[in-house]
């Protein structure tokens, strides 16, 4: 059970199972997230999420947060940092399905990473812009889209809407540094406006159909729709295959390695390769 106890200034949750600040904004799945610097907790982080400003912090097994109310932290950011799953029973559930060594390593050096479950416009929006694209730019690029059309949160911006990104156009969204991204952004937001884009069903189609909706979006490819479903619908089973991913698929997995054999959650195990290979270089 995740026990709570709140104070003026912050929440403070003790969650159940493994559970990492530092891991989990430091896994390359979000963007408005930074450490806090000078902070009185052994890790802190603070950004934007779901048009709030808020930090996450953690000490001894138990994690704070700053910025939310009570009913936000039950309603929102519970769900959002994945305290509601049993990551226990998931880690145990990925290495029942392969006897790979690798993979066993991965979830145990990996372990304390928690899917975000984040905003699905802002996901697609990020993942568009992640194309061919390094994180420190990612973050400045998002940062500038929101302090320009985003509305103002305290000394922060919330994410631009859809009609925001639309009425900026591709030259609004170009002078923002988007580069050949721009357009992408621009149909994505006339897509959600006009419909032919449901964010609220992606969810719950099946993975293929998803994928293959998503894909709709101009700029929009496997990989982009893969990290969307994963990141920002909740979608365990979507497995973005990037340039880590592949060396770990080459570097451990047999060429006739059935990724969906990894089952419900192969995507929370990518995360797992991914970290483990990106920190450790395969290294025990």
């Amino acid at each position: 059970m995740i026990t709570k106890e709140k104070t003026e200034n912050f929440i403070k949750l003790t969650p159940k199972g493994a559970f990492s600040v530092a891991k989990t904004f430091d896994c390359g799945q979000c963007f408005r997230f930074d450490p806090v610097e000078n902070t009185p907790h052994a890790c802190e982080f603070s950004g934007v999420a779901f048009g709030r400003q808020v930090s996450f912090a953690e000490d001894k097994g138990e994690l704070y947060i700053y910025g939310a109310t009570e009913k936000e932290a039950e309603e929102i950011f519970i769900p959002y940092l994945g305290l509601d799953l049993d990551y226990d029973a998931i880690d145990k559930d990925i290495v029942s399905r392969s006897n790979n060594a690798a993979l066993v390593r991965a979830v145990e050096f990996g372990r304390g990473i928690r899917i975000l479950r984040q905003d699905p416009w802002e996901a697609v929006c990020s993942f568009i812009i992640s194309q061919n694209n390094n994180i420190p730019r990612i973050k400045k690029i998002i940062a500038a889209m929101s302090e320009r059309y985003g509305e103002p949160i305290g000394g922060a911006y919330a994410f631009p809407t859809p009609e925001a990104i639309r009425d900026a156009g591709i030259e609004g969204m170009f002078a923002l540094k988007t580069g050949f991204r721009a357009k992408y952004l621009v149909d994505a937001a006339e897509r959600v406006i006009d419909g032919r884009l449901e964010l609220g069903k992606i969810g719950d189609m099946p993975i293929d159909e998803a994928s293959k909706k998503l894909c709709e979006v101009k700029g929009i490819g496997p990989k982009v729709a893969a990290c969307s479903l994963l990141f920002g619908f909740g979608r365990y089973d979507a497995f973005p295959i990037d340039v880590w991913i592949r060396r770990v698929m080459g570097k451990y997995f047999d060429p006739s390695f059935d990724i969906a054999s990894l089952g419900p959650y192969a995507g929370i195990a990518q995360q797992y390769l991914f970290y483990y290979e990106r920190y450790l270089g395969g290294g025990e």
